[in-house]
C-alpha cells in the first residue's frame, strides 16, 4: 500500500489496470487434450511461417457442429470514414437495453453454457481449484495512528476482509468484512483512505464489477458510519486535508439514465469536491474543475506537511498537467486558486513527498525510465528544478516511497524482476539493496512519519513473504514477518526461468516458462501464452493456483512473454508498442507462440492464448492473423471494435496508446488490425480454422463495454457459416459482473472451472 498519487493511481486503474492475468482465469479445453496429428505436423513448422496450404493436417479432429445464433445483419448502417466505407450491420448490438440484445445474449449462453457444463471432468477440476484456492491470504500491515490494520482471506471468502489491531502483535478483530454486504459477494472494497491521526475511513464500494462507486465513512474508534454517502463517483481522487476534518474527492455530475455500470454513455465533466465530514453531500463544494475540458479527469493529493494540494488533471492513460494550491490561505468555499507547474500533457508526474516548498516528483520528463526530481513550489519554472536520482540507464524506476523522515524506498524494474532500494532523501544516494529472488514486489506499506516498512515478495513459485523492517535497530535487516503456505504445492518439483526470444523484427523480447520439471520438449503438450502489452503496464511474476493446476494435471507450460507496449523496459518500450508502433506488439506475441513451438514445449493446435481487456485485443487480433498456429484462444473483456472504442464511457481515454479514428491516419492503423474488421473465413487451404475461441464479458463492464464482444462474436460466428470450421466458437456473458475488479471468488472459482472443460 504504497503512497501513489491519485493522478498516476487513476492512469493506471483506466488503463485497463484489471488485466486479467491467469492469476485468475485459465483455459484448459477437454478437447485439445484428445487432438490427434499427423506425424509430419510438427515438421511444417518454420520460426516465421506455418505452411497454410498444408492446413488441413494441422487441424484437431472435431465430431461436432455447432448451431450459432442467427443476429441480424443491418446492411444499412454504414459509416464513412476519411472517404472509406465501413460497414456495421451489428450497431444494433451497441444498445444494451434493447430486447434484441437481450434475445442475443441470451441465445449466445443458451449454447456456451451447456457446452462448457458438459465436460465430464468438470467436478473433479472444480474440487482440486477449491482445495488449492482455499489458503490464507494476506495483505502487507499498514500502520493508521495508533492502529495496525491489514487484509486477510481466510481461503474461499468471497472478498477480502480487513482486520485491525492495536499493536503488532496484538490479537486481530475484523474491521469491515465486505462479505456482509451482500449475499452473493458482488458488493466490493474499491479505494480506501484514512485520516492523518486514524479516526476516520474514507472507502469506496463497488456493485456488480462496476467502475462505479459510493463513498462511506466510517469512524474508526466506534466502528459506525457516518450517515453521509458519497455518491456519483468514478476514478475516483480522495485525499484528506491534515486536519482531518475533510476529504477531496472527485466526482461526476448527475446525468439522465442509469449509472449502474451497465450504461455505455461517456464520462463527462469529472470535478474536484471538498467534502466535510459528517455533513449531507448537497453541501460539499467544488473546488477544481474545468468545463472547457469535459473529457478530463482531476487527480489530487494533499501534500505530507499539508500545506499544498497537488492538482493533476489527466486526459488519456499517460502525461499529466501539474498545479498545485495553498491550502494555508484558502478558505475551500468555493473554487481554489491554482498555479500551474506543468503546461503540457509529455510526462507523467508523481508527487512524492515534500520538505517545506520543495517537493519530490517522480517523472519521465526527459527520463524514459524514470527519475526523481525537486521542485521548489516558490519557484517552480522548470529551469529550477532539480535532479534528485538520476534515469538508471536500464533498470525502470516503477515507483518511490519517503519513509523514517529522511529516505526513501525505491523499487526499481530490471529485466522484469523487481529491486529493492533504500535511499538517502537528502542526497538521492543509495544505501541499501535488500535482497531479493527472481519475483515481484506486489505489496509495500511505509509512511513518512514512521519508522518501519513491511513489503511482499512473491514469485511465480512463491505464494507470498511479508517482510519487516524496523529503521530503529540497525543494520536494517527484513525480517520474515509472515509467510503464506498452499496445501499440496512444493516449489522443488517445477521450475521458472527467464529466456529471451526475437521477434519478426529483431528485437529482443524477454518470456518467462514455468512448467513441472523435467517435461519433455517433444511437442506433446499444451502450453497456455499470456499476453497484455500495452498502456505502459508490467507484467511480472506473481503466484496462481490456477497455473498449478494447469501444469500439475495437464502437464502444460504457461508462459509470459514481455511484449513491447508494456511498461517493463520503461518509455521506449511503451512507444514501441503503442499507437502506429501496435503491430509490434502482435508481432511479438506471434514470435513467443513460434519459439514455444519451435522449442518442443508445445505444438499448434496445443497451444492456448489468453488475455483480458487491451489483452483481449490482442488475442483476438493474433487469432485473425496467425489461426494457424494456435488451438485455442481467450478472449477476455477485450477491446475488440477499434473504430468506435472512444465513443463509450471512458474509452476515450485510451487513444495515447490507440490513437483514433477520428485522425485519417490512425484509421487506416487501426483498420488493419481491427479484431472485428479483420475476420476472414477459413477455406482450411489458404486460410486455416479459427482456434476454438472462448469470449468472455460481462453486463456490468463499463470500462470495456460489452458491445465489443458482442459485435465480435456475431461477426466471427457469421463468417464460418458454410465453411471447414470445426472448433467452438463461444461467448458467455456473465450477469452482476464487470471488468474482473472485486469479483467474488466464487465466480472466480466457477467461472475457472467453467472454462476448464
Amino acid at each position: 500500500m504504497f503512497k501513489m498519487s491519485n493522478c498516476v493511481a487513476v492512469r493506471r486503474f483506466l488503463a485497463n489496470h484489471c488485466r486479467f492475468s491467469a492469476n485468475f482465469t485459465i483455459f484448459t479445453p477437454k478437447p485439445i487434450k484428445k487432438i490427434v496429428y499427423s506425424q509430419t505436423s510438427c515438421e511444417l513448422f518454420t520460426p516465421n511461417n506455418i505452411l497454410c496450404s498444408r492446413a488441413s493436417t494441422l487441424a484437431p479432429t472435431w465430431n461436432m457442429t455447432f448451431d450459432y445464433p442467427e443476429a441480424r445483419r443491418d446492411e444499412t448502417v454504414v459509416d464513412n470514414y476519411h472517404g472509406t466505407n465501413i460497414s456495421d450491420p451489428y450497431r444494433w448490438l451497441e444498445d444494451p437495453d434493447s430486447e434484441e440484445t437481450k434475445a442475443f445474449i441470451e441465445a449466445e449462453n443458451n449454447i456456451t453454457r451447456p457446452f462448457l457444463d458438459s465436460c465430464p471432468v468438470k467436478t473433479d477440476i472444480n474440487s482440486r481449484l477449491t482445495e488449492l484456492w482455499n489458503y490464507p491470504k494476506y495483505s502487507c500491515p499498514f500502520r493508521r495512528g495508533d492502529r495496525y490494520f491489514f487484509f486477510k482471506n481466510t481461503g474461499l471468502q468471497n472478498q477480502n476482509v480487513l482486520y485491525v489491531q492495536d499493536s503488532l502483535d496484538g490479537e486481530p478483530r475484523v474491521f469491515l468484512d465486505p462479505n456482509t454486504l451482500s449475499e452473493d459477494g458482488t458488493i466490493a472494497l474499491s479505494g480506501s483512505r484514512f485520516t492523518e491521526d486514524g479516526s476516520t475511513f474514507a472507502y469506496g464500494l463497488s456493485a456488480s464489477g462496476s467502475d462505479w462507486i459510493t463513498i462511506h465513512l466510517k469512524d474508526v474508534a466506534t466502528g459506525v458510519d457516518y450517515p453521509e454517502v458519497l455518491e456519483k463517483v468514478k476514478f475516483a481522487s480522495m485525499s484528506w486535508t491534515k486536519d482531518n476534518k475533510g476529504l477531496f474527492y472527485s466526482r461526476y455530475p448527475e446525468q439522465t439514465g442509469k449509472t449502474d455500470g451497465s450504461e455505455t454513455d461517456v464520462n463527462r465533466d469529472q470535478k474536484l469536491c471538498y467534502h466535510r465530514l459528517n455533513t449531507p453531500q448537497e453541501d460539499d463544494v467544488i473546488v477544481v474543475e474545468f468545463p472547457q475540458e469535459p473529457l478530463w479527469r482531476i487527480g489530487a493529493e494533499v501534500s505530507d506537511c499539508g500545506r499544498y494540494l497537488l492538482v493533476s488533471p489527466v486526459r488519456d492513460c499517460r502525461d499529466n498537467l501539474l498545479f498545485f494550491a495553498d491550502l494555508s490561505t484558502a478558505s475551500l468555499t468555493g473554487h481554489l486558486q491554482l498555479t500551474q507547474i506543468v503546461h503540457k500533457f509529455e510526462a507523467d508526474y508523481e508527487y512524492i513527498t515534500n520538505e517545506g516548498s520543495v517537493c519530490i516528483f517522480r517523472t519521465n520528463k526527459n527520463a524514459p525510465n524514470y527519475r526523481l526530481i525537486k521542485i521548489d513550489l516558490n519557484n517552480p519554472a522548470e529551469e529550477n528544478w532539480e535532479t534528485l536520482i538520476a534515469e538508471h540507464p536500464t533498470d525502470v524506476l516503477d515507483w518511490a516511497s519517503a519513509v523514517d523522515k529522511d529516505k526513501l524506498v525505491i523499487h526499481y524494474i530490471r529485466d522484469v524482476k523487481s529491486v529493492l532500494q533504500l535511499h538517502s532523501m537528502k542526497t538521492g544516494d543509495l544505501m541499501q539493496n535488500f535482497d531479493l529472488g527472481v519475483g515481484s514486489i506486489v505489496g509495500f506499506s511505509g509512511k513518512k512519519e514512521q519508522s518501519e516498512i513491511f513489503y511482499h515478495f512473491m514469485s511465480f513459485l512463491t505464494p507470498g513473504v511479508i517482510y519487516h523492517v524496523d529503521f530503529k535497530k540497525q543494520p536494517y535487516t527484513p525480517t520474515i514477518f509472515r509467510e503464506v503456505k498452499v496445501k499440496g504445492f512444493d516449489a522443488s518439483q517445477y521450475e521458472a526461468k527467464q529466456v529471451f526470444y526475437t521477434s519478426k523484427d529483431g528485437t529482443r523480447v524477454p518470456m518467462f516458462i514455468v512448467s513441472k520439471k523435467g517435461l519433455p520438449r517433444d511437442g506433446s503438450r499444451p502450453a497456455l501464452l499470456y499476453g497484455y502489452g500495452g498502456f505502459n503496464i508490467n507484467v511480472q511474476p506473481s503466484f496462481s493456483v490456477t497455473r498449478l493446476v494447469f501444469m500439475q494435471h495437464f502437464e502444460g507450460s504457461v508462459a509470459v512473454p514481455n511484449i513491447r507496449g508494456g511498461g517493463e523496459y520503461g518509455e521506449r518500450w511503451h512507444n514501441a508498442g503503442r499507437l502506429l508502433n501496435k503491430q509490434n506488439v502482435f508481432d511479438d506475441f506471434i514470435s513467443a507462440g513460434e519459439y514455444l513451438v519451435k522449442e518442443g514445449y508445445t505444438r499448434p493446435g496445443l497451444l492456448a492464448v489468453q488475455g483480458g481487456s487491451n489483452g483481449g485485443l490482442l488475442v483476438a487480433a493474433v487469432s485473425n492473423q496467425r489461426p494457424d498456429l494456435l488451438g485455442a484462444a481467450i478472449v477476455q473483456v477485450g477491446v475488440l471494435d477499434m473504430l468506435r472504442f472512444q465513443k463509450f464511457t471512458i474509452g476515450h481515454a485510451w487513444i495515447s496508446d490507440y490513437g483514433s479514428s477520428d485522425n485519417k491516419t490512425h484509421f487506416e492503423n487501426l483498420l488493419k488490425y481491427s479484431p472485428l474488421h479483420n475476420i476472414q473465413s477459413p477455406d482450411n487451404v489458404s486460410r486455416a480454422e479459427y482456434p476454438a475461441t472462448l469470449v468472455l464479458t460481462a453486463d456490468h463492464d463499463d470500462r470495456v463495454v460489452p458491445l465489443h464482444s458482442l459485435k465480435y462474436i456475431a461477426t466471427l460466428q457469421h463468417a464460418v457459416r458454410g465453411t471447414p470450421q470445426r472448433r467452438p466458437l463461444l461467448a458467455r456473458i456473465d450477469t452482476k459482473a464487470g471488468h474482473g475488479g472485486g469479483k467474488p471468488t466464487a465466480k472466480i472459482v466457477c467461472s475457472i472451472q467453467r472454462l476448464s472443460n
